[in-house]
This record gives C-alpha cells, structure tokens and sequence, in this order.
C-alpha cells in the first residue's frame, strides 16, 4: 500500500550551529554544494510517514531507521515517499532527482522493556576539548546537558521542520525529531567537533514524549573507526524524559572527522 507522498520546502536549521559542515562554503570544501539540512531533519521529515499511517501508537511504540545518502539542501524540494508491504513501511527522501535517504518504519504490537539502570547516567563534561580519539573512546558513557522543547520553542521546532500534521499541537506531544537532536547533543556537549555529518540512525519509540519534556540521553560508545578516511562513531543510548521515564532506544552513527576532497 502506498502513503501519500509527503512535500518538504527542506530549510537548513543549523546555519549558525557550531558544526560548519551547514555552512556553505565550509561545506564546498568537503565537496557538497553548500551546507547540509542536517540528518535529525531530514529523519523528522520521514516521521512524519508512519505518524500519517500509524497515529499517535507510532508515537508510543513505533521503530524507524534512517542512513543518508545523500545531501539536502536548504530551500530545495524534498520528497518523502513511503509504501508499506507485510507491515513495514519502506521511506525514502528524494530530491534534485536523487534519493537522499532511506529507511525503513514499522509499528510492534508493544514497546520492548527498558530499563534505566541498564544505561548509566553519565555527566556531561566539566570542560570541553577539541575532539580527539579519547573524545569518544569505546564503551565510554556519555550524558547531556538538558534541554527542554517547550512553548514557543516547540511550535519554532515544528515550523522548522515543516511539520504538517496537527497532532502534535493538539495532544500537547514532542516530536521524536526532538529525540534525534538529543543524540546529536551527545556528541557536542562532550567535545568541541569541527564539521562533521550525521549519517544514520535507529529509533525504536518506548513512551510518547510530552512537548516541554526535560530531555537527556544516557549514551554507551560502541563505535569508533576509521572508513574511507573518515573516522566515525556510534552510539546507544536512552533518551529519558525527566529524569524518569524512557522515551526512545537509539543507535546513532556519525562521522566525527570527515575527510576533506583532494582538490580543497
């Protein structure tokens, strides 16, 4: 079965982030046409397929994975097509005529058990450094500074991403895009990264977030090589509500020290 296919005018959220890989000329060096509408978008935007599908019980106990292929860019079109055969709704991301990202969402009879005490919360950093191979050094536990979605930042967030779908204003619900960028702030609020790229993700949903929920992650390093001259990272994690409660499961991969293009 077919969704109805799903129009994004994509918009690059991070242009003044600390990652200039979503800067334009930063990202030219890297060999891309300008900066990057990053991966936690672009995943936000493929959400919103097994929400059209699935509702609110995607919310509290569905799966999606997501790899980029890819890049956005900000003010492009992008397209966000979704056909479920035997309950698996395959996503994929088109645009300038490309696929950009694929993957894949279902919706589990029930949310698989997490524990709290199976991921161990861990401080940020007293202090920032440069990052380097002790950075994200495996089996390394990682935390996150807080951060809190509420209000006008909620409503800015799904602007933003371009959300459509009124569930989330009319349940008073975060969106799991939120989610993603908590993942990202694994990496950031442990050490100072130059550009770097999101390129895949899992998430499997265990508790439907409320918009202005107190998020962090508890974050295990179970990654950390060197590929094509790239180094990357990954990631397992809990990302938790208020100290309490287990929003989402996460295995999250990033290259944290891109190769530069020959020719820079």
């Amino acid at each position: 079965m077919n969704i109805e296919p799903y129009r994004v005018s994509a918009y690059n959220t991070a242009k003044q982030s600390e990652n200039k890989m979503h800067d334009d000329t930063v990202a030219r060096r890297f060999g891309f046409s300008g900066g990057l509408v990053p991966g936690v978008d672009v995943m936000a935007y493929m959400i919103h397929q097994p929400v059209a599908r699935w509702g609110r019980a995607f919310l509290e106990r569905g799966s999606i994975e997501a790899r980029f292929v890819k890049p956005v860019y900000d003010g492009e079109i992008a397209d966000v097509i979704g056909a479920e055969l035997d309950g698996l709704l395959a996503i994929e991301v088109e645009s300038r005529g490309e696929v950009c990202a694929s993957g894949m969402a279902l919706l589990p009879d029930s949310a698989p058990p997490f524990s709290l005490a199976d991921f161990r919360e861990t401080a940020v950093v007293s202090e920032r450094g440069p990052v380097n191979a002790a950075s994200y050094e495996l089996g390394k536990w990682l935390g996150t500074v807080p951060r809190t979605w509420a209000g006008d930042a909620a409503r800015e967030y799904l602007a933003d991403i371009r959300e459509t779908d009124t569930i989330y204003a009319n349940e008073g619900l975060g969106h799991p895009g939120l989610l993603q960028r908590v993942m990202n702030k694994v990496l950031v609020d442990n050490a100072i990264l130059g550009p770097w790229i999101h390129v895949g993700s899992r998430m499997q949903l265990l508790s439907a977030a409320a918009s202005g929920d107190e998020l962090t992650a508890r974050a295990r390093v179970t990654g950390n090589y060197e590929k094509k001259g790239h180094r990357f990272v990954e990631l397992d994690a809990l990302v938790v509500a208020n100290g309490r409660t287990p929003l989402a499961h996460c295995q999250h991969i990033a290259i944290y020290q891109p190769r530069e293009q020959a020719a820079a």
